[in-house]
C-alpha cells in the first residue's frame, strides 16, 4: 500500500517545497516594504478612531499602542507574512493544480491558467471588499461601543492578527465560484445538487461568518450576505458548465440502454 502512495507523497513534497520556497522569497521582499503595508492596514483603524473622536470626548484620546518590548518587530513579521501569502498566491495555486493534474484528462490539465487567475482575482476581490466595505463598518461599531466610558487604546499586535483574520476569511470565502466552476468541470457537482444543498449552505455560511468575523451581527451579515450571493452565482456557473439532465432525457437514455442491452442478449442467444 505504501508503494502505491509513495509517488503521490513525493509529488506532494515537491509541490509543498516550491510553495514554501516562494513564500519565503516573498516574505523577505514584503518585509522590506512592511512599513507602507502596515500603514495601509492601519488606515481603517485610524479612520474609525478619528470618526469616533468626533463623537466622544474620551475617544479623542484613543491611540494605537504596543505592549511588548519587541512589538514593532513582531508586527513587521506578521505584516510581511500576510503580504507574502498574497504575493505568492498564484504560485501556491499553480502548485495545487499541478498536484491534482495527473488525475485529470488532457483537456482538463490545460485549465491551470483560469484556475490560478480566477483564484487570485477572487481572493483579491474578497480582500478589497473586506477592506473597503466591512472593516469601516465593523471597526466603527466596535470602537464606538462603550467609547463614552472608556478610552480606546488599541494594541497593534492584536489588531494585525484581527485584521489578517478578516482579510483571509473574505479572501477564502470569495473562492466559492472558482471551486464550484472546477467541481462542475470535473463532473462532481451539477446545478440541481447545489440548489438542493442551498438550505444547508445557508446554515454553513452563517456558521463560517460567525467564526471568521468579529463578534457583532453587522460584520457577520456583511460576510454572510455576499457569500449567499456568491452561492447563487455559483449555481448559475455550474448550470452553464455541468447542467443536470432532465428527467425525461434521463428516462430516454435508460430506455435506450435497456433496449440496446436486450438486443445484445438476443443476438448472443442466437
Amino acid at each position: 500500500m505504501f508503494d502505491e502512495i509513495r509517488p503521490h507523497l513525493v509529488e506532494l513534497r515537491k509541490r509543498l517545497a516550491i510553495s514554501a520556497g516562494s513564500l519565503i522569497v516573498m516574505f523577505f521582499v514584503m518585509f522590506y516594504f512592511h512599513e507602507p503595508i502596515l500603514t495601509w492596514m492601519v488606515e481603517p483603524l485610524n479612520t474609525a478612531l478619528i470618526e469616533v473622536g468626533k463623537k466622544s470626548v474620551h475617544a479623542a484620546d484613543g491611540m494605537i499602542t504596543t505592549s511588548q518590548v519587541g512589538g514593532a518587530f513582531f508586527v513587521a513579521i506578521k505584516v510581511a507574512f500576510f503580504a507574502a501569502i498574497m504575493g505568492a498566491l498564484p504560485i501556491i495555486l499553480s502548485q495545487i493544480w499541478m498536484f491534482i493534474a495527473p488525475g485529470l484528462y488532457k483537456n482538463e490539465k490545460k485549465m491551470i491558467i483560469p484556475f490560478v487567475l480566477g483564484g487570485t482575482i477572487m481572493f483579491t476581490i474578497g480582500v478589497l471588499f473586506a477592506y473597503y466595505v466591512v472593516t469601516p463598518f465593523g471597526f466603527d461599531f466596535l470602537i464606538t461601543f462603550g467609547s463614552f466610558k472608556f478610552t480606546p487604546l488599541i494594541n497593534i499586535e492584536d489588531y494585525v492578527g484581527f485584521f489578517t483574520k478578516i482579510m483571509f476569511g473574505f479572501g477564502l470565502a470569495f473562492q466559492l465560484p472558482v471551486f464550484a466552476y472546477f467541481l462542475a468541470l470535473l463532473g462532481l457537482v451539477d446545478d440541481k445538487q447545489m440548489i438542493a444543498f442551498f438550505k444547508y449552505a445557508i446554515v454553513i455560511i452563517f456558521i463560517v461568518a460567525a467564526l471568521l468575523t468579529p463578534p457583532d451581527i453587522l460584520t457577520q451579515l456583511l460576510m454572510a450576505g455576499p457569500l449567499i450571493i456568491l452561492y447563487g452565482i455559483s449555481i448559475l456557473i455550474v448550470k452553464m458548465v455541468n447542467p443536470a439532465e432532465d428527467e425525461e432525457d434521463a428516462d430516454e437514455e435508460d430506455a435506450d440502454e435497456e433496449s440496446a442491452t436486450k438486443a445484445i442478449q438476443i443476438e448472443e442467444s442466437k
